[in-house]
């Protein structure tokens, strides 16, 4: 791939906790995250951009509104987890199992998800199809840009595949959510005292129903 291409690898609207955690306790298929994990995206569901058709039609309503706009600009593909695709552990029993999101995802795009088990590419309504990449995070990123058509790559989640990327120094843009909730418990974002190094904060924002923190390489 080439090095000197202008797209960027971002994360926008992850949000944690105020103790930490972008998952609540007792992950399943119940709760996919966590009991509690759900409050998490209170701000971002209040906005009237969280169910738009076009995100980015209309001009945001409010702080809020404009960080779940950023969500969605200029993204042409995006990278997660197996976590975050769904429930099942191990070797793929079939392939009955497409996401959490029904049969046409809120994506629109490719999604490339990080796994050690190879499965055939799943196309869903509405221009989503899901790929499983088995030979790591550069490999992941790289089939994104290749897919983005020169867009910018956002990178889900969750916290595990977020934090490979950042302990690579791979991600350009970092925005995290901090939403005025205690779960107590769950699955932090920063679990291994090291917190981000290689990066700078570039302030923070209030917003309507929540504080939204900006990162970049350092």
């Amino acid at each position: 791939m080439d090095m000197t291409t202008t797209q960027k690898l971002r994360v926008h609207m992850y949000s944690v906790s105020v103790d930490g955690y972008g998952a609540g306790p007792d992950q399943s298929l119940e709760n996919p995250l966590g009991i509690g994990g759900e409050d998490l995206h209170d701000w971002a569901i209040a906005t009237p951009t969280f169910d738009a058709a076009d995100p980015t039609a209309a001009a945001p309503v409010g702080v809020d509104d404009e960080y779940v706009q950023r969500n969605w600009r200029n993204i042409g593909g995006t990278i997660m987890g197996r976590n975050m695709f769904g429930p099942v552990r191990g070797s793929w029993p079939d392939e009955s199992w497409t996401g959490w999101w029904g049969p046409n995802p809120p994506y629109h795009h490719d999604v490339f998800v990080l796994t050690h088990h190879a499965r055939p590419s799943v196309r869903m309504e509405g221009g989503t199809t899901f790929h499983f990449v088995t030979d790591g995070i550069e490999a992941a990123r790289d089939q994104a840009f290749a897919a983005a058509g020169g867009r910018d790559v956002l990178v889900a989640g969750g916290a595990a595949t977020i934090r490979q990327y950042l302990r690579a120094g791979l991600i350009d843009e970092l925005e995290i959510a901090i939403s005025p909730v205690l779960l107590g418990g769950g699955e932090r974002l920063f679990d291994d005292g090291v917190g981000v190094p290689g990066y700078r904060c570039t302030g923070f924002t209030a917003g309507e129903k929540a504080v939204h923190v900006g990162f970049v390489p350092a």
